[in-house]
C-alpha cells in the first residue's frame, strides 16, 4: 500500500492543468473502516500538503463527530478526492476536479483496501462519479438510506455550502446524528 500510495504522491498526470502544480494528496491504509472521498484538496490543503485542516475539514470533524486523532489516523479514515490535486479557483470556490485522477487510480486504491465498512461521498462531484443516477446532491442526501450499506452521501461542509445548510436544516437535525452512529458503531470494531 504504502508503495501504491507514493506513486499516487508523484503523479504528474496533469502537471500542465495545475495552476501551483502538482502536489497530489491522499491517505489510505490497507486497514482503513472509512473512505472519505470528496472533490479535491483546496489551496490551503495544497500548500501545508495536508487534507482538510481548515475549515471545511473542523465542520467535518464536528459531522463526524471525531477528534483530529480519530480522523488522520488512516486505519480509520481513507481520505480519497476525486482530483487529488488543488485544481485552481473558480469564480465560486474552486476549479472541479481534474478528470484524470479517479480513473487513473481510484479502483487500485479501492482493491486495496480490504477493510472499508462504509464510503462516505462528500459533495456533488464524489456522488456524480460513483451514484451515477439523475438525483441531484439533495435528493442523494436526503435519500441516503437508498445507497446504504455501501455509500453516505453528504454535501461538502465548505463554508460556502452555509446556503445549501441553512435551506436545509433537516440535514443537521436529522441525518448528521444518524451519520455519527454509523461512525462510531465503525470506529469501535
Amino acid at each position: 500500500m504504502q508503495d501504491f500510495l507514493k506513486d499516487i504522491r508523484n503523479c504528474t498526470i496533469c502537471k500542465a492543468n495545475l495552476p501551483l502544480g502538482p502536489n497530489p494528496i491522499v491517505s489510505a491504509h490497507r486497514n482503513s473502516k472509512i473512505i472519505l472521498l470528496s472533490q479535491a484538496p483546496g489551496r490551503i490543503a495544497h500548500e501545508k500538503s495536508k487534507a482538510w485542516d481548515d475549515p471545511s475539514g473542523r465542520q467535518l470533524r464536528q459531522w463526524l463527530n471525531v477528534s483530529e486523532e480519530q480522523f488522520y489516523n488512516p486505519e480509520n479514515f481513507a481520505i480519497v478526492p476525486i482530483g487529488f490535486c488543488y485544481p485552481g479557483k473558480a469564480k465560486t470556490g474552486d476549479l472541479p476536479p481534474r478528470p484524470e485522477c479517479a480513473p487513473q487510480w481510484h479502483q487500485q486504491l479501492l482493491d486495496k483496501m480490504g477493510h472499508v465498512e462504509l464510503i462516505i461521498l462528500i459533495g456533488a462531484y464524489a456522488q456524480n462519479y460513483y451514484l451515477k443516477d439523475k438525483k441531484n446532491l439533495t435528493e442523494r442526501v436526503g435519500n441516503y438510506k437508498d445507497y446504504l450499506p455501501t455509500y453516505f452521501p453528504i454535501p461538502h461542509p465548505s463554508p460556502t455550502n452555509r446556503f445549501w445548510r441553512s435551506k436545509n436544516p433537516w440535514f443537521e437535525m436529522d441525518i448528521i446524528p444518524v451519520l455519527q452512529d454509523k461512525i462510531e458503531r465503525l470506529l469501535k470494531v
